[in-house]
């Protein structure tokens, strides 16, 4: 919750209306949403209308379908492209960001040992040890909070250049012996050969197995999550070890962790914490939307012009020749506008 009531925003100037009125579909020349909405609200939305919002259409062909027919242009905010003249539009690092520190709270408060070092006069004890997967902005953010509650921190990732980085935040780099590069275009990691998947779950097991905490991020834009941890490591953990997998996919029906129950949270037969969260901004709402918030307002100021003469007010005004609006956008005059999309549509709508 961000605790806004509706009077706030009436006094800011707009019309609330009540819970599950899908008519405000249908009311508007843009729309900003969250999430992708649903064929029956796809239904009353002006032909012509600019629908905005994280669509994740690579899993919603139907309603992407929909929307290309009904001649609305949509932007899926997931696709703006890394650059910087972007960064202030970037949904997916301002939510990673927020998700990678509730993520290292959340297993803190699973956990069945506290995190930081305390030496007392009944003796000294140890501090909690981390291990995260995965050192995108989720990751990063999960190191530096650990680091901040007192953990000895490992991380590792695929891509060799963000070892670095890793270090930065004062946690050890896991070395695995990897000689490939894995890092893909736009500062993703790419998808492994099984091969080389197999080769890293092995040497990872060791420091699962040694973690009071585990944190993995691994996602694969677009794909099911990779596997990294397997049941068998997961029985090699201790008695009151957590999992949290941040990568839980309902779709794939599991996380990087094979035992995940994306949506549910559990404790393995051996005592082990596993927790499969899939919204975890919403756990800090109020700065997950502020931040969506600001996200949003500066890709509408890429699209929107203030009128020329004597009318108050601005006009929407599209250049999908922009590099920006050119790789969000996901359908536009009934047509198919992103390749990643078309190709998930099996060739267009």
């Amino acid at each position: 919750r961000c605790h806004h009531s509706d009077q706030e925003y009436l006094d800011a100037g707009a019309t609330v209306s009540p819970a599950g009125d899908d008519k405000v579909w249908s009311s508007a020349d843009l729309l900003v949403t969250i999430h992708c909405p649903t064929r029956q609200q796809v239904a009353l939305i002006e032909p012509g209308a600019v629908l905005i919002g994280t669509l994740a259409p690579l899993k919603h062909t139907d309603v992407v379908h929909d929307l290309a027919e009904r001649k609305v242009t949509t932007f899926s905010t997931e696709f703006i492209p890394r650059i910087s003249r972007a960064q202030s539009m970037d949904v997916l690092s301002s939510q990673a960001n927020i998700a990678g520190y509730r993520a290292v709270i959340l297993a803190a408060e699973h956990a069945s040992n506290r995190v930081p070092m305390l030496m007392t006069a009944a003796g000294t004890i140890a501090p909690a040890r981390v291990f995260i997967l995965g050192a995108g902005v989720a990751g990063l953010q999960a190191i530096a909070t650990a680091k901040r509650l007192g953990a000895i921190v490992e991380a590792y990732d695929i891509r060799p250049e963000v070892k670095e980085q890793i270090q930065s935040l004062g946690a050890r780099f896991a070395e695995l012996g990897e000689k490939k590069d894995a890092s893909a275009e736009g500062g993703y990691a790419r998808e492994l050969s099984d091969e080389e998947k197999q080769q890293q779950a092995e040497a990872m097991a060791r420091y699962i197995a040694n973690a009071d905490c585990v944190i993995t991020t691994a996602a694969v834009f677009g794909k099911a999550p990779p596997m990294l941890v397997p049941a068998d490591v997961v029985e090699r953990m201790r008695p009151g070890s957590v999992v949290i997998d941040m990568a839980a996919d309902p779709d794939a029906g599991r996380g990087n962790c094979e035992l995940t129950k994306p949506g549910e949270c559990y404790t393995t037969s051996g005592g082990v914490v596993i927790d499969g969260p899939t919204d975890l901004p919403s756990q800090a709402a109020v700065h997950a939307s502020q931040v969506y918030a600001a996200n949003m307002i500066a890709f509408i100021n890429e699209i929107l012009v203030e009128k020329e003469g004597d009318d108050a007010g601005a006009e929407l005004k599209l250049n999908l020749e922009d590099e920006i609006q050119k790789g969000a956008v996901s359908t536009n005059a009934g047509e198919i506008g992103n390749e990643r999309v078309k190709n998930a549509q099996g060739g267009g709508a």
